[in-house]
């Protein structure tokens, strides 16, 4: 990722399948140190995310929403890495419960 990138490169994959992989302009997770958001450009971190919180991901083409359980949020230079164990897409245009 370039310094003048305007978007991510995001990665969420669980341990038997790779969930979501694309272009993105934020991310957004619950960490067990609260919630984060990621903008191209953010530092490198490393952040556990809490399980049955929620990642979302903010595309051109409209958002994507996951529940995560047992996982990591890792950002470099080269984009976003979410490993999880596991991952289920929700519907992001669904009004929060």
């Amino acid at each position: 990722m370039t310094e003048l990138s305007s978007h991510l490169l995001v990665s969420v994959v669980a341990v038997d399948h790779a969930v979501w992989s694309g272009a993105a302009k934020m991310v957004t997770a619950t960490t067990t140190e609260g919630e984060l958001g990621v903008l191209p450009g953010h530092a490198p971190l490393l952040g556990q995310l809490v399980d049955g919180s929620q990642v979302k991901i903010e595309t051109d083409d409209g958002d994507h929403l996951f529940e995560v359980y047992g996982g990591y949020l890792s950002v470099t230079d080269e984009g976003v890495s979410i490993p999880v164990e596991s991952a289920k897409e929700l519907d992001a245009s669904a009004p929060p419960s």
